[in-house]
């Protein structure tokens, strides 16, 4: 049988080979970011003013602060971590520890089979056990997944959990688990066909202390329409800069239930899936709280399918908000064991903060500058869009190598990517807004 070689994933462009420890890599990055701050402070002065004469100077400074200091700083931040960044090597890339694969299903019958067929191309060599949840569905969810697993000799394991909620469905077919590695994963979620081994892999390859390894979600229906082709690019450049981030500091905040890898062990020793919205976020956060680290593998790519309409759309994204607010209220940052998840977590706490400020001071003020009015929306707002513009050119080239490695081809889509770079934060802001009231509100948590 023939034995892959192992392999180091791309890096960014610019890489040179003098290494610098992660912690080298932390302090640096601030300092840059903080340079970049003090510059961006010195240039917004006049700007200050003007703004100052309508609000006062005070009321101006936070307001700029929301729309230009704290962006601009976290953007430098990341730009200058990516520009560092490098994956390690894989130490193997043919891992064969048996796993269980959980499904948690709730009115799954149109996709659980597509799901099934990824999992039986996969060439990962270890035993796979798949156990699918039925979370009191209405459809025939259950017995499709039975026939599927059948038809394709899967190891299929089909589980009934009439309490609902996703927490229940994981913690029911947890009890049933007995091997080392679990992996999580959607019912709607397509695998490519080397994505288990990757994220095997790269488990198999990281220090002890790695309890979880994120996947790589992407879009699948991105040619459905504009809101598709908006989220293609977020998932592509967006998020996936946000997790390199948070992986290259060994704290990726959310091993997304979509399509993760965690330690049997660590999951039980946190008590399970715990009852959240984002049950997915306090439980990496449990992690991250107990000194565990969470990486991410870039490599291990799986395609989803993304709300096309728009109250489903803002109905996902609020959840995602109130899943933050729950994280921060059950695990606070201060309390992080390590200096870089508390500054990783510790970044959310002022997520509310601008989110308010570009929904109620930025938006109004983009249409105040259409009759000629600038005092919040000018030339001076210009000073964001460099290091947007350049921390998407630095993932896009990356996530071009990761898909010349998996044999994979970028799709086409030009107005989406303008429309991602100049209008998503428009659409972002105010629908997590509504998250983060509904979480004050304590409103009812719906999980789809």
């Amino acid at each position: 049988m023939e034995t892959r070689t192992p392999s180091r994933p791309p890096s960014f462009p610019f890489q040179s080979g003098f290494y610098l420890p992660v912690l080298g890599k932390f302090w640096l990055s601030h300092g840059l970011a903080l340079t970049w701050m003090v510059f961006s402070i010195y240039l917004s002065v006049p700007w200050v003013k003007e703004l100052g004469e309508v609000v006062t100077v005070p009321v101006a400074i936070v307001l700029i602060s929301g729309i230009a200091y704290l962006p601009g700083y976290l953007n430098a931040f990341m730009v200058v971590s990516l520009l560092f960044d490098r994956q390690p090597a894989f130490k193997t890339l043919d891992p064969k520890e048996s796993l269980s694969i959980l499904i948690a299903c709730w009115n799954e019958e149109k996709t659980i089979a597509g799901t099934l067929q990824q999992l039986a191309k996969q060439d990962y060599e270890g035993l796979m056990r798949i156990y699918v949840i039925d979370n009191h569905s209405t459809d025939h969810t259950a017995e499709v997944a039975k026939r599927v697993g059948k038809e394709l000799g899967l190891d299929i394991h089909v589980l009934f959990e009439e309490t609902p909620g996703k927490h229940h469905a994981l913690n029911k077919a947890l009890s049933f688990v007995t091997t080392k590695y679990v992996i999580t994963l959607d019912a709607d979620t397509l695998l490519h066909p080397q994505a288990v081994r990757r994220l095997v892999a790269r488990m198999e390859s990281a220090p002890k202390e790695v309890c979880a390894v994120a996947g790589a979600v992407l879009v699948r229906n991105s040619r459905e329409n504009w809101l598709a082709r908006l989220q293609e690019w977020d998932y592509f450049l967006g998020i996936a800069s946000i997790k390199r981030l948070q992986g290259l500091y060994q704290g990726t905040l959310v091993a997304q239930g979509a399509y993760s890898l965690y330690l049997t062990d660590v999951i039980n020793e946190v008590g399970g899936w715990p009852d959240a919205i984002g049950e997915d976020i306090v439980l990496t956060w449990a992690f991250l709280e107990k000194n565990y680290k969470v990486f991410f593998e870039p490599t291990a790519i799986a395609f989803t399918d993304v709300p096309t309409k728009f109250s489903h759309f803002a109905r996902q994204r609020s959840r995602w908000a109130r899943g933050m607010i729950e994280a921060l209220k059950r695990v606070k940052p201060w309390e992080q064991p390590r200096i870089f998840t508390r500054y990783l977590t510790g970044s959310n706490l002022v997520m509310p903060f601008l989110d308010f400020v570009y929904t109620f001071a930025w938006i109004p003020g983009l249409i105040l500058s259409f009759f000629g009015i600038f005092w919040i929306v000018g030339a001076h707002t210009l000073l964001v869009l460099p290091l947007a513009l350049l921390s998407n050119y630095l993932l896009y080239r990356y996530q071009k190598g990761v898909f010349r490695e998996l044999g994979l081809h970028i799709r086409k889509n030009r107005i989406g990517f303008i429309f991602f770079v100049l209008c998503y934060q428009m659409i972002m802001s105010p629908v997590s807004v509504w998250g983060y009231v509904q979480e004050f509100m304590q409103r009812q948590r719906v999980w789809k």
